[in-house]
């Protein structure tokens, strides 16, 4: 299957998570089989006022490809020249916010406020793909409330503006991410399109993605929240769907130490230690889930400054679970 141009050997594609989704989880997932990744989300406004940290989130390795730019905004004009300037990080494609519930994002007229204004977001897609010569596609929810279900429609506009893709989540900016995700929304937006549909909600395990896919007719799903402390996630889902339909066991304790390690590592490496080691502590608790004593060990978590802590605490964590 193909987004455009781009050729992705699998059908599990990590999302874009805000302060999740960095360069070492994505080139992490991408090494455990994720077929695509798309980068932290990225204000237009700030790179038009030159912000260095909106250029440090398009930062991308050569480990984690293809990858995708992801951008935000509600101004055509400044969000085509953030995808210029994306251009710099030689992304495989350009990725449109236009599903972020967070309340400072739609409050500022982005993410799934843009969905409000269907013809807005056409206008958006256009000018992002005059800007750029690589594939340009969209992320939307359900719709902005229950009252405003339109994903349909605006998939709709978006295609017809230039999107080479869709990636729908099944879910109301309402809702947030508690009811269970809409999956017929997204065979409705499938069937409606000639894009390629990328599916999101509620993929948590292998099975969950084949079901996806045969449930909605989606080209791709998009693991979200369900490869949080779990990437070796993408191996099992390409092994499921693979001709042997192999079931894949998850990782020994020991195994799972090892790959939280490796993670928070490349993190230190690529922040600093201090401040790599204060995003580890969600980190490490999303690893130790379902592990013995986790609300232990998530509290110490907590606390973590330095990867020798980590490590004594990963010696812990094995000791108590292989006892």
């Amino acid at each position: 299957m193909k987004i455009g141009n781009i050729t992705l050997k699998g059908k599990a594609i990590l999302a874009p998570m805000a302060g999740v989704s960095d360069r070492s989880f994505r080139s992490l997932c991408t090494s455990y089989g994720a077929a695509y990744v798309i980068s932290e989300m990225v204000s237009s406004k700030g790179l038009q006022y030159g912000d260095r940290k909106g250029k440090q989130l398009m930062e991308l390795s050569p480990l984690e490809r293809p990858a995708a730019i992801q951008i935000c905004g509600d101004q055509p004009e400044v969000m085509a020249h953030a995808a210029k300037q994306a251009m710099e990080f030689d992304p495989q494609a350009i990725d449109i916010n236009m599903g972020c519930p967070a309340p400072k994002i739609s409050k500022s007229g982005g993410g799934c406020s843009l969905m409000k204004q269907p013809q807005l977001c056409g206008e958006i897609v256009a000018a992002v793909k005059a800007a750029v010569p690589i594939p340009v596609t969209v992320k939307i929810r359900k719709g902005w409330d229950k009252t405003t279900v339109n994903a349909v429609e605006v998939a709709g506009i978006c295609a017809n503006a230039g999107a080479d893709a869709i990636t729908i989540h099944g879910r109301t900016r309402e809702d947030m991410y508690i009811p269970p995700a809409d999956w017929d929304m997204i065979r409705q937006v499938k069937q409606a399109v000639s894009v390629p549909v990328i599916g999101n909600g509620d993929i948590c395990t292998a099975q969950d993605a084949a079901r996806m896919l045969e449930e909605t007719g989606c080209d791709f799903v998009m693991v979200g929240r369900g490869a949080l402390g779990n990437p070796w996630l993408f191996s099992q889902i390409n092994a499921y769907l693979s001709e042997s339909s192999a079931i894949l066991p998850p990782p020994s304790v020991s195994e799972r130490m090892l790959v939280m390690r490796k993670h928070i590592t490349n993190l230190c490496n690529h922040k600093t230690e201090p401040h790599g080691m204060k995003e580890a502590r969600k980190h490490v608790a999303w690893y130790v889930k379902g592990l013995r004593s986790a609300a232990e060990f998530r509290h110490r978590a907590g606390y973590l400054t330095t990867l020798k802590q980590l490590d004594e605490l990963i010696e812990d964590i094995i000791a108590v679970n292989q006892s």
